[in-house]
């Protein structure tokens, strides 16, 4: 039972990490490699919202992830948009501007165990015997609910189907009207604001520190190779099974092996079946 819960808990994180990285790169096929930065932004905003400022902690979560969805939408509009299609110097310039803003907060002394933001719940209960924390099932229950607010949103709005259509085919949709830049706009600052829901969600169980943008943008990457690059759902299933795979190697060898786990799915994805679970890409028998 404690895999069980324990392994869904991780499961439902890693999503929520994922989430964003797979929007952006579905709708706009770039890849988001400031999304870690933009997930400690977020943690670090709401931080400064509550400590600093005194404000709610509630609307100090929603003007953070507001204002990450704006610094996303303004790093693809004055960046991004002029090396879209590009895919090397996409990553190169996306990783640069994530880098320079986790070494600023790093140069600028934000590390430590200073810097932590309140649990939504605090106390525990008890599920089959194992202990869990409110927070923790918070977490979960909520992102069931993400989860099924982008498919309702992707399937039943304006903006969605728009969005779902750059996704499934741009040179349609740009004949239809869709205008693909600022739908990439969109998209970037949609997926951002899910890096700071992440960030709200999860950084009350750690500190803020610079180390997890890096963490993140390496298991969001893991996730949505395994899942398929461009494939929410694959997304949503690989964070399944590498929380899973996590919690066995964590039970087993210990907690310093979780990351490991992320490493050895991208090199094995990628030898194996480049294009992940659900993915478009071209596998090698098609390309010689």
């Amino acid at each position: 039972m404690d895999i069980l819960i324990y392994g869904t808990i991780n499961s439902i994180a890693l999503a929520l990490m994922a989430l964003g990285f797979a929007l952006v790169y579905g709708i706009s096929r770039v890849p988001n490699f400031a999304h870690g930065a933009l997930y400690v932004v977020s943690g670090f905003i709401t931080w400064s919202f509550v400590r600093a400022a005194g404000l709610n902690y509630l609307v100090s979560i929603i003007l953070a992830m507001v204002i990450t969805g704006v610094i996303g939408a303004l790093i693809y509009q004055f960046v991004l948009i002029r090396v879209r299609g590009m895919a090397i110097s996409e990553i190169i310039a996306s990783y640069a501007i994530g880098l320079a803003i986790l070494e600023g907060f790093r140069w600028w002394g934000f590390k430590g165990m200073t810097y932590t933001l309140p649990v939504f719940l605090e106390g525990s209960t008890d599920i089959a015997g194992i202990p869990v924390d409110f927070h923790r099932l918070l977490v979960v229950g909520i992102g069931g609910v993400v989860v099924a607010f982008l498919w309702l949103f992707t399937h039943y709005t304006r903006i969605g189907l728009a969005l779902r259509g750059m996704a499934q085919d741009e040179r349609a949709a740009l004949m239809l009207g869709i205008d693909s830049d600022f739908m990439a706009v969109v998209a970037m600052a949609f997926g951002s604001m899910l890096a700071g829901l992440a960030a709200v969600l999860l950084l009350p169980l750690g500190n803020i520190v610079v180390e997890a943008g890096y963490n993140v943008l390496i298991l969001a990457i893991a996730v949505c190779i395994v899942g398929g690059l461009g494939s929410w759902v694959g997304a949503v299933l690989a964070a399944f099974l590498i929380g899973f795979i996590q919690i066995l190697t964590v039970m087993y060898w210990g907690a310093h092996y979780q990351m490991v786990v992320a490493l050895l799915a991208i090199i094995f994805t990628l030898i194996l079946k480049p294009s992940g679970l659900f993915g478009q890409q071209k596998e090698l028998e098609e390309r010689v």
